[in-house]
């Protein structure tokens, strides 16, 4: 069975599936990867602790967790199946002083969906959310350290986010908008990092990334990045960047980690 890689996705609000050249660009990340058997999701907008499991249920309608769009995007459907194998065995493989819980009620969020109803349209491939238990870079890249030998099994992890999200921040929301000085000096910073394997410079960016804190007022949306360097098999060789670029100023750089 292929391994499957470990991705970092900067993924947006909903508008962003009318954004052309991030449609594209995401159309073309999938046809180049291996078809994965299952996706396993960790998402911006789900934290809860301990490590938490969503429905498995696909007749579980999606989380739509935004507000102040027009309503075809409250109509979004992705019926993708359930992975209840796949929740099990992180179950099994949390540590005895760590259980996983479960929450029948939650199901994909749009930082699990809006990427894959770009990605894998036909929604055939059982996924699964699990929320992010804290937003510590260590701990999260723990979590993607012991989850990494799913990757074996074919199964695809992918850390959704965005690669700065300094929403208070912005005066342009159109989605052509000039990228503000910090998201500009906090992307090329990234893209530095990741270049050079720089896990551990990484995992400091509230201290020494520029453009912080107006990159990321809160942190959430850059630490799934942490989940998806555990997973790696070398988290220091440096990731492949297939998609850059600004969206609304926001940097929506994303990587893919064999």
């Amino acid at each position: 069975m292929t391994t499957m890689p470990a991705l970092f996705l900067s993924h947006g609000a909903p508008p962003l599936v009318d954004d052309e050249r991030w449609v594209a660009q995401l159309r073309r990340l999938a046809a180049d990867l291996p078809r994965p058997e299952q996706i396993l999701v960790v998402s911006a907008h789900w934290e809860a602790a301990p490590l938490t499991v969503g429905a498995t249920d696909s007749r579980v309608p999606l989380t739509y967790d935004f507000g102040g769009f027009p309503e075809r995007y409250y109509r979004t459907v992705y019926p993708s199946p359930g992975a209840p194998e796949l929740a099990d065995r992180i179950a099994a493989m949390a540590p005895d002083d760590q259980p996983v819980h479960r929450d029948s009620e939650r199901r994909l969020d749009h930082g699990a969906y809006v990427p894959l109803t770009v990605m894998y349209p036909e929604a055939d491939i059982p996924t699964l959310q699990v929320s992010l238990p804290t937003l510590e870079p260590e701990a999260l890249f723990g979590l993607g350290r012991r989850l990494a030998e799913l990757r074996e099994e074919g199964v695809m992890i992918i850390g959704s986010g965005f690669t700065t999200h300094g929403l208070p921040f912005l005066t342009d929301p159109s989605a052509d908008a000039v990228a503000p000085g910090w998201s500009v000096e906090f992307d090329a910073w990234a893209h530095e990092r990741f270049a050079a394997g720089d896990v551990d410079g990484l995992m400091r960016f509230r201290e020494e990334a520029p453009g912080m804190p107006y990159a990321h007022p809160r942190i959430e949306h850059f630490s799934p990045l942490f989940v998806t360097l555990g997973a790696a098999t070398d988290p220091e060789v440096a990731p492949e960047e297939p998609i850059d670029g600004f969206w609304m100023g926001l940097a929506k750089r994303s990587i893919v980690a064999a």
